[in-house]
């Protein structure tokens, strides 16, 4: 029977690309020149030939691998922080984690460096039910499941309304307690975050507030232990997913504790291809591992493609600008309709944490609105060899303040430079224009003069920047305040 050559669109062999120096198109624009890394495989008449059979299945557990790699994005990425509070930090279920020098929020992906951070995670498996207090302050936050979706909200935004209250966490599927009292929230995973930061300018104040926040077993609420705050304590961390093998051995480890949605059932049977179950231990043959290492540079690629050259529509604040909407889904839910978004909970998951309603707040004064820039003015990746300029215009569209932070695009954390400093905003003592404008300098070195409006970037590593605009103002949403791209000045 005659033999014909097909090709595959990826092979074991594959080694992940990293994004162009200086890209000239999206994706969206490029769809005329699509090409792959490809090998051949023989058909023998209508069926493939039997040893090609072998090539199609490592090219379909491969593919599959691929997009568990990016379905498990916000679960790993939980996952890895959770056990960095516990191996490196010391810090046991319900501890406070308080994050607050530049240092200690290094290893947070695309934290903001202006305000503290105070971090919890609770297995509910070993504590049961717990009740959170908080007191009343000014103070953002809220409660995810390991999915990253919001399940609660705490705080200004939060049925508390910034007065302080006792919220009761209740593990899934467990009879509820009596609540009276308590703001409930039900528990869709077995582990659940908490997050939540001190907006007061005070630094006093700030503290005096976490110190009142208490976590602790619904069932020793008659007599609470202490809450214990936590310190990172200079410790080097990353709480970002792990490379290679340690992405699937976090992602057995986390799947272990907790329950199977219908919606993910799919992925689970392609994990169960490649050596991850549950109830038995992680143990890969040659062959998925082969796979397992090829898949995790393969959706690392494509996670940076889709966070940092997104394509999908109504991406743009400005439709003349290259400012992007960060946090692209539409609701904490991961759901639209009768799909979930998964691509766009991808974008934000490789290179963020938690997703709440504040963050795609439609009313002015309240919640916060984030913009990125990956790329500069005009289409090139940003090289932290060279200088680059952003005007910022008089009066941003800011009630409580602006700021802009600057992060390294391999880690998504806080860029790490000697300057020890990865954020400008309207706290600081910036130099100004005769119109109240600012002009901003991202530069190895700092240009003379601009000093004070200076972040320093590091060569051989690319960057890109976020812009914050907490309690945005009607300027922000109809647009009448508007933001140059951040555009190149100079090689050095």
């Amino acid at each position: 029977m005659k033999k014909t050559s097909f090709v595959l669109m990826a092979t074991l062999g594959l080694t992940a690309c990293t994004p162009p120096s200086q890209p000239t198109q999206t994706p969206a624009q490029s769809g005329d020149n699509v090409g792959f890394t490809a090998t051949s495989f023989a058909m023998n008449g209508d069926l493939p030939a039997k040893d090609s059979v072998p090539k199609l299945y490592d090219e379909m557990d491969l593919q599959q691998a691929t997009q568990a790699y990016l379905w498990a994005l916000p679960l790993v990425s939980f996952a890895q922080w959770q056990y960095e509070h516990e191996s490196v930090f010391g810090a046991h279920s319900g501890d406070l984690v308080l994050y607050q020098s530049y240092e200690d929020k290094l290893g947070i992906l695309t934290a903001n460096a202006t305000t503290p951070y105070i971090i919890a995670f609770i297995d509910l498996s070993k504590t049961g039910p717990m009740v959170l207090e908080m007191p009343p302050g000014h103070i953002a936050g809220g409660l995810g499941d390991f999915w990253q979706r919001e399940i609660g909200v705490m705080g200004e935004m939060g049925p508390d309304q910034g007065k302080g209250g006792k919220f009761l966490i209740v593990p899934p599927g467990q009879t509820t307690p009596a609540t009276q009292g308590y703001h409930l929230i039900q528990a869709t995973t077995m582990n659940v975050f908490i997050g939540f930061r001190t907006l007061d300018p005070d630094e006093q104040k700030s503290m005096a507030l976490i110190r009142q926040v208490k976590a602790y077993p619904y069932s020793q609420r008659a007599t609470p232990p202490a809450t214990h705050v936590v310190t990172p304590g200079g410790k080097k961390w990353y709480g970002g997913q792990p490379d290679g093998m340690a992405y699937w051995e976090r992602l057995h480890a986390i799947y272990q504790e907790e329950p199977v949605e219908e919606r993910d059932r799919f992925f689970v049977a392609f994990l169960d291809t490649l050596g991850i179950s549950k109830g038995k231990p992680f143990q890969p043959n040659p062959r998925q591992r082969q796979i397992l290492e090829a898949a995790a540079k393969l959706g690392e690629s494509m996670a940076e493609a889709n966070s940092f050259a997104k394509r999908f529509p109504n991406i743009l604040h400005w439709p003349d600008k290259r400012w992007e909407y960060v946090a692209t889904m539409d609701d904490p839910s991961q759901r639209l309709g009768d799909i979930y978004q998964f691509n766009q909970r991808t974008a934000w998951f490789y290179e963020a944490v938690t997703f709440s309603k504040a963050m795609v707040s439609k009313t002015p004064g309240l919640g916060q609105a984030y913009l990125s820039e990956y790329s500069d003015k005009d289409g090139n990746w940003f090289d932290g060899a060279k200088t680059y300029k952003l005007h910022l215009p008089a009066n941003p569209p800011a009630k409580n303040f602006w700021s802009l932070t600057v992060y390294d695009a391999k880690t998504r954390c806080l860029i790490e430079n000697p300057q020890k400093k990865g954020d400008l905003s309207s706290r600081q003592d910036l130099e100004k224009n005769s119109d109240g404008s600012v002009d901003l300098y991202f530069a190895p070195s700092a240009p003379t003069g601009h000093e004070k409006n200076w972040v320093q970037t590091v060569p051989e590593k690319h960057w890109f920047a976020y812009v914050r605009f907490y309690g945005p103002t009607e300027a922000y949403f109809d647009k009448s305040w508007t933001m140059d791209d951040i555009q190149f000045v100079a090689n050095r």
